[in-house]
């Protein structure tokens, strides 16, 4: 039940990722430059409260961190690239197991 379940949430998210590409790749034909939708853009239009919940939780666990590297990958990292990414490592995680050749399992 719990791989179907990632396998359908990665599928859904895959599609997701897909439709925004196309958003992209249209917006980027029409305007002649490069045009993408950033994470946090997407986040903030979902829900905003929780961006700022996790801004405020990655700046108190890892300052070092949250000004060169994790709030530059929030601005300028593709919504459509990230969502894949996550996408296939659900629809892995929820793949079948493969069956063990020359051994018995009960």
């Amino acid at each position: 039940m719990i791989r179907f379940l990632l396998r359908l949430i990665g599928l859904c998210l895959l599609a997701t990722a897909f439709v925004l590409l196309v958003y992209d790749g249209t917006k980027s034909i029409a305007n002649q430059h490069l045009v993408y939708v950033r994470v946090a853009e997407i986040w903030a239009d979902i829900d905003q409260t929780s961006l700022n919940r996790v801004e405020v939780w990655l700046k108190q666990k890892a300052l070092w961190a949250w000004d060169p590297y994790i709030q530059a990958f929030f601005d300028q990292a593709p919504a459509w690239a990230i969502l894949a990414i996550v996408a296939m490592v659900l629809i892995l995680l929820g793949r079948k197991k493969r069956p063990l050749i020359g051994y018995a399992r009960n």
